[in-house]
């Protein structure tokens, strides 16, 4: 049986970077130099999503809800007009956020008023009541210096 042969490959994995090496190569990405891919291929890095691993781990921006885009110039106007498509995504976004919380509000509303009825109507208590002593002496005992 031949050993397989090697021809100079050496299978890498991202333990074999430094992390002053990832730290590099994040800020030549996000500082707008080279893009994951030019960088890929500039320091012959293999796998397809080692430097958006580290981007994720390390980088300053949140790439991992960023949208992919192509290192472009863009005139003011267009910057505007993606901006204006932006605010009203998040104004929609908004909106969402309210009406789920205006129904989960709802929602405590109707809740409580089932066990006020469960309570009233089997004549037991639903709710735990703690004594004042007893959460002072707790907060007290969960608090260590």
């Amino acid at each position: 049986m031949k050993k397989p042969e090697n021809n100079g490959y050496v299978k890498r994995t991202q333990k074999d970077y430094s992390l002053s090496f990832k730290l590099q190569l994040i800020e030549e990405i996000e500082c707008g130099y080279l893009t994951k891919s030019q960088e890929k291929a500039k320091y012959g890095i293999q796998g397809d999503s080692t430097i958006s691993t580290w981007l994720k781990k390390y980088g300053k921006f949140d790439w991992e809800y960023r949208e992919p885009q192509e290192m472009k110039k863009i005139t003011p106007e267009q910057r505007i007009i993606e901006l204006e498509q932006k605010v009203k995504l998040l104004e929609k976004q908004k909106e969402r956020a309210e009406h789920l919380a205006e129904r989960a509000d709802k929602k405590v509303i109707i809740f409580d008023m089932l066990v006020n009825m469960a309570e009233k109507e089997y004549d037991i208590s639903i709710r735990k009541n703690y004594k004042p002593e007893l959460s002072k002496t707790t907060k007290k005992n969960t608090k260590k210096h």
